[in-house]
């Protein structure tokens, strides 16, 4: 190819160059008559394609992806259709605060020429509900600044979701390439506002609220929650924050109605990286009444009315800088009794096991022979609401559930596509029977790619959770039992292995074998396994 055949690729070819220029080195997605142009340039780029089976698992793929290796996840889809099918994963990726760039084609003309195909009447529109910015780039010169915007966005503030469309005409025109690479934009929000850290040491009942913004700089966390002798308490995503073993940590029992009294008995509240939202607390406030300081790099969290400091800086720098402010000799607070503590974390596992019979004890066994390095993605399955609460994460960021948008559907794909970002390495699905069958399609890219994925499959026959509540809120239980197909033979036919153990002994034999496989591996589980 010549120099001036290189200057006048068509924009779609452009579009993947500069993406692997940006160190983007896999696209998820679709290709379509719409926006086979996009895939011009893919494999010339350098850029490996996952072809997913649904818009739907293509935007979970580079959710899981982007949450696996701290990059950016990128999807391909088509104009219309293949826009809404990935509408619900970029929910998803808003919410939970996952960096999702969509790159969709669109039509050129829709005011007035009518019934052409996959028309919508608003798509950028459309779009924009549900993620943090929604843009049509009409030429080149656009297309390159909305990506490298979203690219910036991404690593210099929260990152969320994103969309850029770009017209079918445009995208078969020729254009120049992109570019050079900008350079990189450090986040930094200053030093703690005066007197902060004088406060903080001279709570006597210090207690830390910790969410998934707050992996900054989790060596720094540890040390100054140990010097400061603080009880810390976790989101579901901020599990692995804090060791298991330290005598003062509370876990991720937050949604515990219980646990509103023990944060007004702190005499200093302080929330990192959380927006404690319902899907945080369920229920409607945090229960503090002492002094307050929160800490986030967006500020509409800190905008929210609850009082106290609001400090706009990265989760690692206020640590780091706390720690630093700390003198050698400073004596950690007495005022948490590690016998209350222990006590309250036993009550809650018990409570658990009331509430949702038969699930703790097979959690318990998974966890005893996961690797610690294992990567997990949930869905919305009592099997993961339990395990959220029960299971500790022995590394931050190694267990992913949809919290915020609460996607059925979710697990399998991401998990995909976090394999896809650490292969070598043990990655693991959790899903119910109802949600599975949301992607289940995708067990197809997964064979495709030969990941040795075991997929816990939580089967209670039911839509339980629905059940429990229905029948809470004394309403007859409706449409919540529905006919399941046999799931290991449907996972053969697929090509993927299968397995219903039918001891907990069997199931850690499974799951430890699944890894080793070259294949994905479906394990079949219910209440009735045997100790």
């Amino acid at each position: 190819m010549t120099k001036t055949d290189i200057q006048t690729r068509p924009l779609g070819a452009q579009i993947s160059h500069m993406l692997k220029s940006r160190g983007v080195d896999t696209i998820f997605g679709i290709p379509g008559v719409h926006n086979q142009e996009m895939y011009r340039g893919i494999e010339e780029a350098g850029i490996t394609h996952v072809l997913a089976r649904h818009e739907q698992g293509a935007g979970f793929m580079a959710d899981g992806y982007a949450r696996a290796s701290g990059r950016p996840g990128v999807a391909y889809v088509i104009t219309g259709p293949g826009l809404c099918n990935i509408m619900t994963p970029m929910g998803q990726a808003y919410s939970d605060s996952v960096p999702v760039l969509v790159i969709s084609s669109c039509l050129d003309e829709t005011a007035n020429y009518r019934g052409q195909l996959h028309q919508m009447l608003d798509q950028e529109g459309a779009a924009r509900t549900v993620c943090d910015w929604s843009y049509e780039a009409r030429d080149a010169a656009s297309a390159y600044a909305l990506i490298d915007r979203a690219l910036l966005e991404f690593s210099a503030q929260r990152p969320r979701s994103k969309h850029i469309q770009v017209p079918i005409s445009a995208l078969e025109g020729t254009a120049p390439p992109s570019p050079e690479t900008p350079s990189a934009v450090a986040r930094s929000f200053g030093d703690l506002p005066g007197g902060v850290a004088q406060r903080i040491m001279a709570a006597k009942r210090p207690l830390f609220l910790l969410g998934g913004g707050a992996q900054g700089d989790v060596d720094a966390l540890r040390d100054v929650v140990r010097r400061l002798g603080a009880a810390t308490m976790v989101t579901v995503a901020g599990r692995g924050l804090v060791p298991a073993d330290d005598p003062l940590y509370y876990g991720a029992y937050l949604s515990r109605q219980e646990n509103a009294q023990i944060v007004a008995e702190a005499d200093l509240v302080i929330v990192v990286g959380s927006e404690m939202a319902e899907v945080d607390l369920w229920r409607r406030d945090l229960g503090h009444k002492g002094d307050f300081i929160r800490v986030d790099i967006d500020p509409e969290v800190l905008s929210q009315p609850v009082g106290g400091e609001k400090i706009q800086m990265d989760s690692g720098a206020f640590f780091r800088t706390l720690n630093d402010a700390m003198a050698p000799d400073h004596d950690p607070a007495t005022g948490w009794s590690e016998k209350e503590i222990s006590a309250a974390k036993a009550r809650w596992r018990s409570e658990n096991e009331a509430d949702r019979p038969g699930i703790v004890r097979i959690a318990d066994a998974l966890h005893e022979v996961m690797p610690e390095d294992a990567m997990i993605y949930s869905d919305m399955t009592q099997f993961a609401y339990v395990s959220n609460e029960v299971w500790d994460v022995p590394r931050p960021g190694h267990w992913h559930h949809p919290s915020g948008f609460g996607t059925l559907g979710y697990a399998m794909p991401a998990a995909i596509g976090g394999a896809v970002a650490r292969r070598g390495l043990p990655t693991v699905a959790i899903a119910g029977d109802y949600g599975f069958q949301y992607t289940v399609q995708e067990l197809g890219a997964a064979v495709e790619l030969g990941l040795p994925l075991p997929i816990l499959l939580w089967d209670n026959g039911k839509l339980k959770e629905i059940e429990d509540s229905m029948v809470g809120a004394q309403i007859a239980p409706n449409s919540v039992i529905a006919h399941n197909p046999d799931f290991c033979a449907l996972a053969q036919a697929y090509g993927a292995h299968a397995v219903q153990p039918e001891s907990l002994s069997a199931l850690q034999e499974a799951l430890l074998s699944a890894f080793e496989a070259d294949a994905p591996t479906l394990i079949y589980m219910t209440k009735d396994m045997t100790d």
